[in-house]
């Protein structure tokens, strides 16, 4: 399989760090083919620009620093996301990432009747995503509704439309559970992913 992975987390000795380069072994051991975006380490530009912005309307060239994006998103068979939850959402790092890779003519398409979207990331057939969160679980899950997961599993994966499988691994209160839990977690994403 043809796995883009796309991890958003500022420090590279953080637990998200570690489940993203666990992951990253599992689907290299199984001889899936492995596109791997560290979006801090390659400096994307997050921050979409008013000409950019107005290309959205309408058919307009792909700027020079999404390319090798836009080339990774529709080569994959699978796209999975590594990244914090805060403020119960992605970091801004990986907002902007959807805000100007998923774009028009990419993600989707734009009826010029104005009726519904059409998705174009056909090729995507598996979604999985890896999180972490400060919150403890009914914070997330229970009050906020878990954004994250409406946000990624119900509006992005629209955007592909022959997803067949996803995963959505999230670990809740990361800041105070021990070693051992930590462990545990890791153990369950290897697992999750060796099926993948």
């Amino acid at each position: 399989m043809k796995v883009n992975l796309v991890y958003a987390h500022p420090a590279q000795d953080s637990y998200q760090a570690s489940l993203h380069r666990h992951v990253v072994e599992v689907l290299k051991a199984r001889g899936d083919e492995v596109v791997d975006f560290d979006l801090y380490a390659m400096k994307f530009d997050p921050v979409m620009q008013v000409e950019e912005l107005k290309g959205h309307a309408g058919p307009s060239p792909v700027p020079a620093d999404l390319r090798v994006y836009i080339d990774a998103l529709q080569w994959a068979e699978a796209c999975v996301f590594f990244f914090p939850t805060w403020w119960s959402g992605m970091p801004a790092m990986l907002k902007g990432y959807f805000d100007r890779v998923w774009r028009p003519g990419v993600a989707f398409e734009l009826p010029t009747d104005g009726g519904m979207i059409k998705p174009a990331l056909l090729n995507i057939r598996r979604m999985g995503v890896v999180t972490t969160t400060g919150s403890p679980w009914w914070y997330t899950r229970l009050y906020m509704q878990d954004p994250g997961r409406k946000v990624l599993l119900r509006g992005l994966k629209s955007m592909c439309g022959r997803t067949e499988k996803h995963l959505y691994l999230a670990k809740y209160s990361v800041e105070s559970i021990s070693h051992e839990e930590r462990v545990k977690f890791a153990r369950k994403v290897e697992k999750r992913f060796a099926r993948f």
